[in-house]
């Protein structure tokens, strides 16, 4: 079994920059891909950012596409989600998610195995 935490969400304003955090415990998801999601009030999680288990390759959603990072340290056991240039938009609850297969960069939620609890991120304008 694997325990997803994710970490260092916050409230910033408009063009800030936040890193998130998720760290893996229970197993080692080193042979995983990874992936980051988001939720807004009263809207449908959706797809943010996925990573192939070697760091290698990664597959990011328009929206954030050069703004937001990934990146993972399979050493810590933890995946990264760095967020430049920040929008209002941007404001949800981001969770991190474990996909079994560990090259298959999927954008759909079902596809994924374990999920964290979320990390409120909020963007003022």
């Amino acid at each position: 079994q694997v325990q997803l935490v994710e970490s260092g969400g916050g409230l910033v304003q408009a063009g800030d920059s936040l890193r998130l955090s998720c760290a893996a415990s229970g197993r080692t998801v080193r042979n995983y891909a990874m992936g980051w999601f988001r939720q807004a009030p009263g809207k449908e999680r959706e797809f943010v950012v996925a990573i192939n288990w070697s760091g290698g390759r990664t597959y990011y959603a328009d929206s954030v596409k050069g703004r937001f990072t990934i990146s993972r340290d399979n050493a810590k056991n933890t995946v990264y989600l760095q967020m430049n240039s920040l929008k209002p938009e941007d404001t949800a609850v981001y969770y991190c998610a474990a996909d079994r297969s560990p090259e298959l960069l999927t954008t759909k939620s079902i596809n994924y195995d374990y999920w964290g609890q979320g990390t409120q991120v909020t963007v003022s304008s």
